[in-house]
């Protein structure tokens, strides 16, 4: 693998996740009312709901790629996601100043559209904002059904109707906070932000179950099921890097991973 590349996934990764962790944490103290999926956030339903919901979302946005040729709607898409996710995020460590920067930071979005370091800002708080929330408002037994119907339905998109590379060409294209870049001399490989956040939902989550269920955040599991979910990451972009244009999905080694460290951590009764 491409020493620099390497690097830069392992920072990018390690910066996101243990950010998310930490958010996640300030706000399982703070005794936040977070909104749920379903009655029960515990029931594989809510899961379930979750994922019908992304699979309708991705149709739309599908057509509206096919149909629409402007760069507006993306746009403030992007916008909306960038304003909510930030605004959880600082609330968090400055509350007097949540709105201020959200406005910011979609205003710097506009200002500097092609400054990567600001995208990949962008995207990193959006995947810890979606990823703390998301942990907090499910169960680990549903966000690992969930994981598990992503990764299969990641598996048909990419190799299968391949709509998921088509998709992420145009995010790319249209240069929105969808995506991290992570430029070598090469190539500049860009990796989905579901590859981070997918990881920190589970980990947020088991995290969550040890406070509902003790008061005390437990980080060993959460810790483990990330270091799984880093070596199947590093996995793919190390395949990538070695045969670059073949789109292969990240997720599917990720969750595999995740499963075994999690199977790990409960029959040595770490969880």
């Amino acid at each position: 693998m491409n020493k620099k590349l390497f690097a830069q996934l392992i920072l990018i990764f390690l910066i996101t996740q243990a950010f998310g962790l930490f958010v996640a944490s300030e706000l399982l103290a703070s005794g936040i009312e977070v909104p749920t999926f379903g009655e029960d956030k515990n029931d594989v339903m809510s899961a379930i709901f979750l994922f019908v919901y992304i699979l309708v979302f991705t149709g739309v946005l599908l057509l509206v790629m096919k149909f629409y040729k402007g760069k507006g709607m993306f746009k403030l898409l992007e916008a909306m996601i960038i304003f909510s996710t930030t605004l959880i995020v600082v609330d968090v460590l400055v509350p007097e100043a949540g709105l201020l920067f959200a406005l910011l930071m979609v205003a710097l979005r506009n200002i500097l559209p092609k400054h990567v370091m600001l995208r990949n800002v962008s995207s990193i708080i959006a995947v810890v904002g979606a990823g703390a929330l998301i942990g907090i408002s499910l169960g680990w037994f549903p966000v690992l059904v969930f994981m598990v119907l992503l990764s299969t339905y990641d598996i048909i998109a990419v190799f299968g109707t391949k709509h998921m590379v088509t998709m992420g060409k145009a995010m790319t294209k249209n240069n929105l906070a969808f995506t991290v870049a992570m430029p070598t001399k090469e190539h500049t490989f860009e990796m989905g932000t579901g590859d981070l956040v997918i990881p920190l939902t589970f980990a947020v989550s088991l995290i969550a179950f040890s406070f509902d269920t003790s008061g005390v955040i437990n980080l060993i599991p959460s810790v483990m099921v990330l270091f799984g979910s880093l070596v199947g990451l590093l996995w793919t972009i190390n395949y990538s890097s070695k045969h670059v244009g073949t789109a292969l999905p990240a997720l599917p080694p990720q969750t595999l991973c995740m499963i075994i460290m999690f199977g790990i951590a409960m029959f040595t009764g770490l969880f």
